[in-house]
């Protein structure tokens, strides 16, 4: 009986990192892919706007 409490924990862990894998996999596109890349695209364009108005006062100053 050593045997299966020794094997028990990670087998479990197997099965829970095969879940985790397969939800991963399961939510990559689908309905939600184009709100989640607007919503990169969106966050990206506000960084390089506040990147090119730094740039420009910057320049402005000196």
């Amino acid at each position: 009986m050593d045997y299966v409490s020794a094997l028990l924990p990670p087998a479990v862990m197997a099965v829970f990192f095969v879940g985790v894998i397969r939800v991963i996999v399961k939510t990559q596109g689908g309905a939600n892919k184009a709100k989640e890349d607007a919503a990169v695209d969106a966050a990206l364009a506000r960084v390089e706007g506040a990147r090119q108005t730094t740039a420009t006062s910057a320049k402005a100053e000196a």
